[in-house]
């Protein structure tokens, strides 16, 4: 792995590494968690791997791989419950590169990174422990999808760290919504600028300076709202209804998305 790309080769693979793979034209990544014996755990919205369930998904799904009509015999079906499934990782990367996840980078590694979803200043736990937490929540499930608040990023963070966002109201652990939500934030926040200087390129510094800065503060290893939860603990809060996360919906997603 190099400073601007976390590509590895799957010989380097282990059990319990956070992997991920971009999706056409880079819209997306679709994380997971690999458990060995070359099969990935990681999170969908009800087997689809990523959709907010309004008008987005047209983009969203233009961009997902397409799929053999002839059921994967290694791949476990997604459970009407819940969106944690298993596959194995040449279905997972559909084609795709392989990229690890990187934890407990230097925050000069986490900015030079331009795009949110790669690393985190976070720290991850023993690897046993994390094929632990994904395994279980295989069985047990992760709560309701949500692209802004607890998508796959979010899945595979949390069984890496076992850190959740406390305020479920706020953004959750996912570096690629925060980075979603950042530039439209940087190019908004950097505008009243315009009334004191004509130099786009000052503009521009100031947009890329807030960007950062709103990444930094974001990345789960940096915020003050998260807790260390077991997994056990998280799927009885989530069973029963000590902790909620809600689908997008198309009135509040102005409000979120710029």
């Amino acid at each position: 792995m190099g400073l601007l790309s976390n590509r590895i080769d799957r010989s380097s693979l282990k059990p319990g590494d956070h992997i991920y793979s971009w999706r056409t034209a880079y819209i997306y990544a679709h994380h997971g968690i690999y458990v060995g014996d070359d099969k990935v755990v990681h999170f969908t919205r009800r087997g689809q791997e990523v959709g907010t369930g309004t008008v987005l998904d047209h983009i969203l799904v233009s961009s997902i791989p397409n799929r053999s009509p002839i059921p994967c015999s290694i791949c476990t079906p997604p459970s009407d419950g819940h969106g944690v499934v298993s596959s194995c990782l040449d279905c997972f990367l559909a084609g795709g590169i392989l990229y690890r996840f990187e934890y407990a980078v230097t925050p000069s590694i986490f900015l030079a990174k331009a795009r949110g979803g790669t690393c985190t200043l976070a720290v991850s736990d023993a690897d046993d422990t994390v094929v632990h937490r994904a395994n279980y929540l295989l069985t047990n499930g992760f709560g309701l999808y949500n692209v802004f608040k607890n998508n796959c990023e979010d899945f595979a963070i949390y069984c890496k760290t076992g850190l959740l966002v406390v305020d479920q109201s706020t953004m959750g652990q996912s570096g690629q919504a925060v980075s979603i939500i950042g530039g439209p934030l940087a190019a908004v926040m950097s505008t009243p600028l315009r009334l004191v200087t004509t130099n786009v390129y000052g503009m521009v510094v100031t947009a890329v300076g807030v960007y950062c800065a709103s990444r930094y503060a974001a990345d789960i290893g940096m915020r003050r709202d998260v807790m260390k939860v077991s997994v056990e603990d998280l799927t009885t809060r989530i069973t029963t209804g000590l902790l909620q996360v809600v689908e997008p919906s198309l009135a509040a997603l102005p409000a979120t998305v710029s």
